[in-house]
């Protein structure tokens, strides 16, 4: 498996990582605190999965470059998240519509199960730990 179809898998597994928590997570934020609720819960959740998509396609794109701007381009992705993101809670935060909790607990649960599916593609994805390697003949008896 090549490192693109290993980010390429993730984006797909967090797509419907995103359907299921947007579903569950909109229910029972709709249940606990009505459609400020829902929306908090569909807020949260989307959030979560747009900058965990960002750091996925950014590799995906890093990954035919050279080594520093391989770097550069996922460092340079992670920064414009962390500001994207203190920006957006700055504004989220006077919203009337947000219920501090539910939003909260979306993000929550949808950054564990993004890492736990990066974590797992990853694991399970075979990629060679060294390239360009000439192993020794096998020895005769």
């Amino acid at each position: 498996m090549t490192s693109s179809a290993v980010f390429a898998k993730i984006l797909r597994y967090t797509g419907i990582l995103a359907l299921v928590i947007a579903v569950v997570g909109g229910g029972v934020g709709y249940a606990v605190a009505g459609t400020d609720g829902l929306w908090s819960a569909l807020v949260g959740v989307g959030l979560a999965i747009f900058f965990a998509a960002i750091t996925a396609a950014s590799m995906l794109v890093a990954v035919r470059f050279t080594l520093g701007a391989f770097f550069g381009i996922v460092m340079g992705a992670w920064l414009l998240k962390l500001v994207v993101f203190i920006a957006l809670l700055v504004v989220l935060r006077d919203q009337p519509f947000v219920n501090d909790v539910v939003l909260f607990l979306s993000l929550v649960v949808s950054i564990v199960g993004t890492l736990a599916i990066d974590a797992l593609v990853v694991v399970r994805g075979r990629l060679a730990h060294a390239s360009d390697v000439t192993l020794p003949a096998a020895p005769r008896d």
